[in-house]
């Protein structure tokens, strides 16, 4: 390895560590819901699942929208225009306001959606006391998140740690108490889950605004100083870059969600199984996002000073490492498959099917992991609009109809999470082609410009 490419790792790793370890906790959150209401019971379990499906898939629509903070931010830092950057913020906050202003209405009508969907009876009632607890703390989740993407577009991630942690205990302390009952309180279930999750959004947005007020890299851009009314036209901006960016998440979490509600419609055993296979996905899928994140930091950094061939060579940087750790967690779950599903409930019929889809999960490390860090290399780029219709196809041409077909075939749960290898591979392939050819276009343009300029000279 060369003096260049150890120097960007060692940056793009110290930038990255603290944003995969907040992931990780973050995961950790989902693993502690699945694990506590897997020993009260299948049913149970299958509620939490179909209510993540609609509300974690929403929330990441929101946070997806968001998104476009951090490279606004990271480009201006490198530009050297600092005094620009609150603005953008203060914007995406509005922003972030109005969008948990709407995933919480939304998620208070959920119940049409399971009808709709043909869920089984005795889960619907369950998944909607979740999120109906749930729904309470979206607004502050999301205004968290425009804090903390301000925070990872000045490359100050260490904070994103430590806030994640804050939210993990209290989710763990509040579910204790909330479902199992204590301290004179009643067991509430599923729906003590939710309260537990919501207290833990609030909690979250708490810290944020503990750091913007006694950070001194924070406090510098003065977010809190006076009060900006929202802005049509930095508003417009923030919406032309991130509302492809969400688009790109609801489809990619919403071929997620369609799988677990064609399972849904098998029984609450697949759904319960499924729930097991797509945490453990969730949570290695937490380090190459982590990865991701920070190569759109990398990248856009390199963007605002103008260095073309920095962006580039730091994307695939970020490319080559995400796939260098699914590998190994492809290995690692494939072998322990089973002790792993055993961790998650006690139940013979759901750890059976759980280590059947494990193996399926194991396959599509390397596609998922390379999918997220192109993406965010190419969001660095604050190229969104041609990512978003590769996704399209990737995952709604591609995955559902092959989900939707043989999830009644004799290969059961299995078949749409072959459909879901699919899918992924498809992005994978097609977005790391989109950020290859980008930047040679951009850099070759730019010699030709430069060319020009020299022969006018």
């Amino acid at each position: 390895m060369n003096t260049k490419s150890r120097t960007e790792m060692v940056a793009l790793t110290r930038l990255a560590m603290p944003l995969v370890a907040a992931q990780l906790l973050e995961s950790g959150i989902g693993f502690v819901d699945t694990i506590m209401i897997g020993r009260v019971g299948p049913v149970e379990l299958a509620a939490i699942a179909m209510g993540n499906s609609v509300w974690i898939t929403l929330m990441l629509f929101g946070k997806g929208v968001l998104m476009a903070i951090s490279p606004s931010v990271a480009s201006l830092r490198g530009a050297g225009q600092h005094e620009e950057i609150t603005p953008v913020v203060r914007q995406g906050l509005w922003l972030g306001l109005a969008l948990g202003g709407l995933v919480f209405v939304a998620l208070r009508h959920a119940r049409s959606v399971f009808v709709l969907a043909g869920i089984e009876a005795s889960v619907i009632p369950i998944a909607c006391d979740y999120l109906d607890a749930v729904s309470w703390g979206i607004p502050a989740y999301l205004i968290a998140a425009a804090l903390r993407l301000f925070s990872e577009g000045i490359a100050r991630t260490t904070p994103v740690l430590w806030v994640s942690l804050v939210g993990l205990v209290v989710n763990i302390v509040g579910n204790t108490v909330l479902i199992f009952g204590a301290f004179g309180l009643p067991p509430l279930g599923a729906r003590g889950c939710g309260i537990a999750t919501a207290i833990g959004m609030w909690c979250c947005l708490a810290a944020w605004l503990l750091v913007m007020s006694v950070s001194d890299h924070h406090r510098a851009h003065g977010l809190f100083s006076s009060l900006s009314l929202p802005s049509w036209r930095r508003m417009r901006a923030l919406l032309h870059l991130g509302l492809p960016i969400g688009f790109s998440i609801l489809l990619e979490a919403g071929i997620f969600s369609a799988v677990a509600f064609l399972l849904g419609r098998i029984g609450a055993v697949a759904t319960a199984a499924h729930q097991v296979a797509i945490n453990v996905a969730a949570m290695t899928f937490m380090v190459p996002q982590g990865l991701g994140m920070a190569t759109t930091v990398r990248v856009g950094h390199a963007m605002g000073a103008g260095d073309l061939a920095e962006a580039r060579f730091r994307g695939f940087l970020g490319i080559k490492l995400a796939i260098l750790f699914m590998t190994a967690m492809s290995v690692l779950i494939f072998v322990a498959r089973r002790t792993i599903a055993g961790v998650y409930t006690g139940d013979a019929s759901v750890i059976d099917l759980a280590a059947e889809l494990l193996q399926w999960v194991a396959l599509f490390q390397i596609s998922d992991g390379l999918q997220v860090a192109a993406g965010g290399a190419l969001r660095g780029l604050k190229d969104t609009r041609i990512p978003l219709a590769m996704v399209l196809v990737a995952y709604w041409a591609v995955a559902f109809p092959l989900a939707w077909f043989s999830a009644p075939s004799p290969l059961g749960a299995n078949g749409p999470w072959l459909a879901l290898i699919a899918g992924l591979t498809v992005a994978a392939v097609l977005l790391t082609w989109r950020f290859s050819r980008k930047t040679q276009r951009m850099i070759g343009q730019t010699m030709m410009s430069q060319r020009i300029i020299g022969q006018r000279r």
